[in-house]
């Protein structure tokens, strides 16, 4: 069954396909193997979306495992930071920092990506800076605080540059959206899945590049390399 989906749907739509396709470019450009995408939107602007993306890698070293947690609290970082694109073409594709901050500590389901991408910043810090005392609170605070601004720049760096990316498959995302039939009921839910096969098969895809992170020690900076 399908009907024109109203504006106000469609737009709520875009934004959390947005924040979908940054967590799925982030994560292919990191090197991560992908899937699917899924996004659900009801009539009252309740959604569901999800980009299905594999944890299992190599890890074969102390630095390989700083290389993995990096990767993962940016993939982690990119769908809110990808949500506050402009949607119309003519405006400038840059993250807006307060609406994304806002959208990891709301309660519309990105709360769980925060969480996820604190924990893992205790994790690498206590790697890279293991000589660290545990009493030293102000210490250990400046190196979060340094951590999480370095990894934020490089993400939003990547979200930047691939905005263009990022918003066609947010786009061609919601295009395939159609009204599923509520069996008893009116129907009232847009949904969609694109395969990790379908996925793999549009140029927009195939474009991704391919990047590097990895930290060598405690104070030094994230660095990418294509």
């Amino acid at each position: 069954m399908t009907r024109k989906m109203p504006p106000a749907v469609r737009d709520h739509a875009l934004q959390i396909a947005h924040h979908e396709m940054g967590h799925y470019v982030v994560a292919r450009a990191l090197g991560f193997e992908t899937g699917g995408v899924t996004l659900t939107v009801t009539m009252d602007l309740r959604h569901q979306g999800g980009a299905c993306i594999t944890l299992v890698r190599p890890i074969s070293s102390m630095e390989a495992m700083k290389e993995h947690l990096e990767a993962r609290m940016m993939v982690l970082l990119a769908g809110a930071m990808a949500q506050t694109l402009p949607s119309k073409t003519s405006a400038a594709k840059r993250v807006d920092k307060l609406k994304a901050t806002a959208i990891l500590k709301g309660g519309q389901g990105a709360e769980q990506d925060y969480a996820k991408i604190r924990e893992l910043q205790h994790l690498l810090r206590n790697i890279t800076c293991p000589d660290t005392d545990p009493a030293s609170s102000e210490q250990i605070a400046a190196e979060l605080k340094a951590m999480t601004d370095r990894v934020w720049i490089r993400t939003q760096g990547i979200i930047e540059d691939q905005a263009g990316t990022i918003a066609e498959l947010a786009a061609t995302l919601v295009d395939g959206m159609v009204l599923v039939e509520q069996w008893g009921r009116g129907a009232d839910t847009y949904e969609v899945v694109y395969t990790g096969l379908m996925l793999e098969r549009l140029r927009a895809v195939q474009a991704i590049p391919s990047l590097r992170v990895w930290t060598d020690s405690c104070s030094d900076a994230v660095q990418y390399w294509k």
